[in-house]
Formats: structure tokens, sequence, C-alpha cells
């Protein structure tokens, strides 16, 4: 179990620390079509996979550390010592062409930046503004542990369609889009109407079926909402998690929220594979509500 080099708008870890009982136990194959910050996979750390997302600059950073791990801490070594408010706006202003450039930049960025947003204008050009935290650097051999994890990974910039029809008997699909709904309801999930449209949920839903009929094992997580509970009704399980609300910037002001996680299998409980924490058949029913 690794922690994500990322941070990350709309990242799971709250989702592996807490409800880590959900996933299988038992897989031949991890498939992610939207990878992000990757919580999960580092969580499960599979043997084999295939990752994938439609972000260019995300994709190659995964690429990058995976085969250059220690090439680029030493780079983040040196940024770590120059680091300053100057150094954070000429960085962000540049568009390395190399693929460890590229790499460096946006971790750099990622580790420096306001709230570790990933926000681009019309012309691709990131432009969040610095934030509060100074530390650029990984612990020592952290991101060679990341490197061995993706060792075994395919690593891919596609449509989250391609990688789902990929996903045979065997394979264990996390799927985990941005938010929307049928009727948007909130700032939040407006802003990712504009990325991931209603049509996008709908062709998403559609592939996720056809890899059930195929015999995929499949969880999804994503808004608690009426029309996704009728959207994914004949998938198979539907849960309600409760989650802290991350959107106050003051912790004391975070309201407790709930999302929809679905699941194609039932619950496995009780097995002590791969380190999970047993659940009796009583306990997980208090943190998670059938629908």
């Amino acid at each position: 179990m690794l922690e994500p080099f990322l941070k990350w708008p709309g990242g799971k870890r709250w989702l592996v620390h807490q409800y880590g009982f959900l996933f299988p136990f038992r897989y031949q194959r991890y498939l992610e079509p939207f990878l992000g910050g990757g919580a999960v996979f580092f969580h499960l750390t599979p043997r084999r996979a295939i990752l994938s997302d439609t972000n260019g600059d995300l994709v190659n950073a995964y690429q990058a550390l995976k085969e250059h791990a220690r090439t680029i801490d030493r780079h983040l070594s040196d940024l770590q010592r120059r680091h300053s408010k100057k150094l954070y706006y000429r960085i962000r202003a540049t568009r390395p062409t190399s693929m460890i450039g590229q790499a460096v930049r946006f971790l750099y960025l990622n580790r420096t930046c306001f709230n570790g947003i990933y926000r681009v204008n019309l012309r691709g050009d990131f432009n969040v503004p610095i934030g509060t935290k100074d530390l650029v650097q990984y612990p020592k051999n952290y991101l060679q542990q990341i490197a061995d994890c993706l060792r075994h990974a395919s690593i891919r910039v596609v449509d989250f369609e391609e990688t789902i029809d990929e996903a045979v008997l065997g394979d264990f699909v996390f799927v985990d889009p941005p938010y929307t709904v049928m009727h948007n309801n909130n700032n939040f999930v407006k802003y990712n109407a504009n990325l991931f449209s209603w049509t996008d949920q709908l062709r998403l839903a559609s592939a996720v079926k056809r890899a059930v009929k195929r015999g995929a094992a499949i969880m999804i997580s994503n808004a608690d909402h009426c029309s996704i509970q009728e959207l994914y009704g004949d998938v198979g399980n539907l849960y309600r998690v409760d989650r802290l609300s991350v959107l106050a910037a003051d912790s004391l002001h975070r309201r407790k929220t709930t999302e929809l996680v679905i699941t194609s299998y039932d619950l496995q409980l009780g097995d002590h594979s791969r380190g999970r924490v047993h659940w009796s058949s009583v306990d997980w029913r208090d943190h998670v509500t059938d629908i």
C-alpha cells in the first residue's frame, strides 16, 4: 500500500482509508479508466494493471516516473532548494518539451500550487496561483517505490470507453468519473458538467454494463443522486457512503456528505487476504447504507 504522489481534486484517499472492505479480494488484472491521483491503484498495488486518463500531462507524469524516477527525484531536490514565489511563476510559464521536463514541471506545480488544483485556460495554460505549501521534494526512495508499483502497469492517454471495453472475466475495474447528474444541483457538479456531460455518463453506463456481461467485476464511485441511482440500478449493489465535504476551506466548517458506490459483485466479508481489515457482517453496515 502506497500513498498517492499527487494531490488531486476528487481523489479517493478517503475511500480507501474508510471503505477498503468494499473492494474485491481476488482478481487477475486491475483497470482504471479515470486515473487521476490513483489512490485506489496505490492502495491495492495490483500485479497487472491498465491505467488511463484523457489528461496527457497527468499520464506523462506517471509514464516518466515509471521510467525515470531517480532523475525526477534529483530535479525536484534541486527545485526544493530554489523554491520561491518567483520561481513558481517562472516555471508555470514554461512549456518543456521532454518527458522528464514535463513531469518535473507538473509535479513541482502540483506540490506547490493552491490546493493541488489542476486547471488550464482555453489556451491550455496552467493558471492556478501559488499555494502555501513549500514542500517540493518527496521522502527518500518514495518515487522509486512508485516506479516499482507502476512497473507492470500499462499507462495510456485514451477515452474511458476504450479501457473499459478491454475488461473481461477475472478483471476488476474501478470507475471514478467526474461527478455530473441529470439535473446539476450545485456548483461543483455544474463545473464538472463542462468536462464530463450527462451524455458521457450515459456512454459510461453502457460501457460498464457491457463489461459486467463479459464477467468483469466493476466498482463505481459517483454522485449520490436519484439519476445516478436509476442509471446503475440494474448493475448490482448500490451503497451510500459518508464522507466529509472538502469544499470548505476551514476544516471546522466541513460537513458530512454522501456519495454513491455501485458494485457488480457482493461484498466478500471476513477475508484477511492482501492485508485487508476484517469487517463482520454486522459492523460494516454501521458505515455503509444499502439503497
